[in-house]
């Protein structure tokens, strides 16, 4: 009884690995796949860590001076010192407007002829500023730097118009930031393409591949042969999961070693982390796979998903900011508690102890659409 149980045992592991080596033949079989899979994650990791990041390196500023004064010079000068802001100095108004319009400056500064008078007599000298609000958040922070400039301005000449020591009570604010200190947008971005490649990867695939058996005319040959259903749906979704894992592995080594990327975690929290992930992702490929008819169907519905899971993960825009139903519709995202926990290992070094809500809600998540999915693909079989 005992031979006969491992004989069965034997050859149901041999059924299976025949079953995953076809599916690995089948898959690099196609060159545009291998494209897919290694050069895909590489052009995400790097446009996301160079190109999508929010720091603001120069500031185009186009200065228009009807002063000319020694105190209308010192603030071009000032502005100037730090490396950030580049000034192209304009002879009227028109060319302040032609530079915003043209794209070529990213705000005026308009200095009154009155302004040095106005200081010199105590009272209120006046600068507009103009900004292109094109990009909204760009703008305030840009705006926010020419303010933080014009205040230690406004410390000199006051110093300088009232020799005299001044004191009085003052409150010393002391700004220090964590777990970011230099508030590089990479940091915020390239944690996120580790699970946003998992993601793409397992969904895209894991719905594609019962396709192509249905297509090719193969899936009613793997139906009669002595392959179980969960075997088949094991078969099936271990390539993937090895894949997306793999996948997973060079875009962690990127991230740390190019782009210099904190891990302050555990490596094995984040492992873990991006199993229960895959659980999720693979029982939405496998639902795709059983309402789709074509590659080209499964594919659009893939991106479909994509998108949306995307927009309202917290990738990008803060979930704080969506509308509260919205919010309430992100609780069934799992990529919303895969980011959460990942910037959490990577940035903040933080544990099970904090992170517990994110796992359990992941977990339960993933468990109900990967068995749901497989329910679903078991009876389609049937």
């Amino acid at each position: 009884m005992k031979q006969n149980s491992r004989r069965k045992w034997g050859l149901n592991r041999l059924r299976l690995r025949e079953l995953i080596r076809k599916e690995f033949i089948q898959l690099f079989r196609d060159k545009r796949n291998r494209g897919i899979l290694i050069v895909a994650p590489l052009i995400q990791i790097l446009v996301f860590g160079y190109v999508v990041n929010f720091d603001i390196r120069t500031v185009r500023v186009a200065l228009l001076d009807q002063s000319m004064t020694r105190e209308s010079r010192t603030i071009a000068d000032t502005l100037s010192a730090g490396g950030i802001f580049h000034i192209t100095h304009l002879k009227d108004g028109r060319e302040m407007e032609d530079a915003l319009l043209s794209g070529k400056a990213d705000l005026g500064l308009k200095i009154g002829p009155d302004l040095s008078e106005k200081i010199r007599r105590g009272e209120t000298g006046r600068i507009q500023i103009l900004v292109d609000g094109t990009v909204s958040n760009m703008a305030a922070v840009r705006v926010s730097y020419v303010m933080t400039v014009l205040d230690r301005l406004n410390q000199q000449f006051l110093r300088e118009l009232y020799p005299f020591q001044l004191t009085y009570g003052r409150i010393d604010l002391r700004l220090r930031t964590w777990y970011n200190p230099n508030l590089y947008s990479r940091y915020f971005f390239v944690p996120g393409i580790v699970a946003f490649v998992v993601m793409l990867i397992s969904l895209l695939f894991t719905s594609m591949a019962v396709i192509k058996e249905k297509e090719a005319g193969t899936m009613e040959q793997l139906i009669v042969t002595p392959l179980k259903s969960y075997e088949l749906i094991i078969g099936k979704t271990i390539p993937y999961i090895i894949i997306s894992l793999l996948q997973m592995i060079l875009v962690t080594v990127l991230a740390v070693w190019w782009f210099e990327l904190p891990l302050n975690g555990s490596l094995l929290l984040f492992f873990l982390a991006i199993c229960l992930f895959l659980l999720s992702t693979l029982g939405i490929g496998l639902f795709i796979s059983t309402i789709s008819a074509t590659q080209q169907q499964a594919m659009m519905t893939t991106f479909f998903f994509i998108q949306p899971a995307f927009l309202l993960s917290g990738f990008v825009f803060p979930i704080a900011n969506m509308p509260l139903v919205i919010q309430w519709l992100t609780l069934l995202n799992p990529f919303r508690y895969i980011l959460v926990i990942i910037r959490g290992i990577f940035l903040k070094g933080v544990g099970l102890n904090v992170l517990w809500p994110q796992f359990l809600l992941l977990a339960v998540l993933g468990a109900i659409v990967f068995f749901g999915a497989v329910n679903r693909f078991h009876k389609r079989l049937d």
